[in-house]
């Protein structure tokens, strides 16, 4: 995990064009929607609650704006592939907060048996979950992995540590981790190799 970006786009701006390379980018959209175009001919709007992937790969040049009348909310998370190189690519997917109600679901990743998420290029993923007031969601670790865990919104416990929308929780060490929401959360939690 290299980048956690917690960004606000007005109407109307975002990113002009701009390379990458060898690096996977999600951008997962909090409110609002971004529109995406590249050098390869992908484009394509993003909404609330949706997200998208690019593997940078050998490179891409691509734009990202807000070409709504409100302000658009993301976080863009980059991941290093496992391998440098390769053809570059773009994909976007709906993911319905209610087919994630009370458990965490794999939106973008690159292991086995996560075949409904965006796939990436590395052996991690970037999973969400959705918690009502009161409930309580679990999530296993693998032996030698880390955890990054955001709420988008709400407040939670996390293995009993209090955090607020968009305060961040590094997790090294734990088999479990266990989210009890205080308020109705949308949750992001990044799982990747030690």
């Amino acid at each position: 995990l290299r980048v956690w970006n917690d960004d606000a786009i007005q109407p109307g701006t975002g990113f002009s064009p701009h390379p990458h390379a060898n690096m996977e980018i999600i951008t997962y959209v909090r409110e609002g929607a971004i529109t995406h175009q590249d050098n390869l001919g992908n484009s394509g709007k993003t909404v609330a609650g949706d997200v998208q992937v690019m593997s940078a790969g050998a490179g891409i040049r691509h734009s990202e704006y807000n070409l709504e009348h409100t302000v658009t909310r993301i976080f863009q998370i980059w991941i290093i592939p496992d391998q440098r190189g390769g053809q570059p690519s773009w994909g976007s997917k709906p993911f319905p907060k209610q087919d994630r109600s009370g458990r965490f679901i794999p939106l973008a990743s690159g292991m086995a048996g996560d075949e409904d998420a965006l796939p990436i290029r590395a052996q991690a993923r970037v999973l969400g979950a959705t918690v009502s007031a009161g409930d309580t969601v679990e999530y296993r670790f693998s032996p030698r992995r880390l955890g990054y865990l955001v709420p988008a919104s709400g407040k939670v416990t996390i293995n009993g540590l209090a955090l607020n929308a968009a305060d961040g929780a590094a997790i090294r060490d734990e088999s479990l981790i266990r989210i009890t929401a205080l308020e109705a959360a949308e949750l992001v939690l990044v799982d990747v190799a030690a």
